[in-house]
């Protein structure tokens, strides 16, 4: 594999499994977690897409290809009250440390905040330190956080993050923010 990636930002048949195994392939090798995590995942999957409609105007999934394979992916979904969720996000490790997942991350929010959300949330698992530096770049914060044996381990601490939108207009107005203020279109 050594093209550059696509996006896509429309379910096609056979999206949602592979979303499914990609995490199941990626996680046990990965991080050392067992087959309980891929079914974790296909229970958030098969809970949200199983909404009549999903996605719906007010949520978004981006599928990453590269070569034509699944790749990565991330979502955006509406749990009602003014609360989306971040979900799926994921990258081969080919694609990491390009940029791409924060500009994933940038257009999901600036799409999260213009659907009009007041807040959104993601679930992780502290071991998945990149990633945490990115949520937290973007002004995420952890509100909960929970350690014990999980997955096949004897101990992950499973984490909530969340961000309001008028904590991050904050946060991006302030001199730290850089290039994270820009917003950018990774849609293909």
């Amino acid at each position: 594999m050594n093209g550059e990636p696509t996006v896509r930002r429309e379910l096609r048949a056979g999206d949602l499994g592979a979303i499914i195994a990609h995490h199941g392939r990626l996680y046990p090798s990965e991080r050392g977690v067992d087959a309980s995590f891929e079914a974790h995942v296909a229970a958030s999957v098969a809970a949200a897409a199983g909404r009549p409609g999903w996605p719906r105007e007010t949520e978004a999934v981006w599928i990453v290809e590269l070569d034509g394979e699944h790749a990565g992916s991330l979502a955006l979904t509406d749990e009602g009250g003014g609360l989306a969720m971040l979900r799926w996000f994921v990258l081969d490790p080919q694609l990491r440390g390009r940029g791409l997942g924060r500009r994933l991350i940038a257009e999901l929010l600036q799409l999260a905040e213009w659907i009009g959300y007041e807040r959104i949330a993601l679930e992780t698992f502290s071991e998945l330190r990149a990633a945490a530096h990115l949520y937290r770049s973007f002004g995420f914060e952890v509100v909960r956080a929970e350690t014990g044996p999980r997955w096949g381990q004897s101990e992950i601490t499973y984490q909530r993050y969340e961000l309001t939108f008028q904590r991050r207009a904050q946060s991006l107005s302030s001199e730290s923010a850089g290039p994270r203020a820009r917003p950018f279109s990774v849609s293909a």
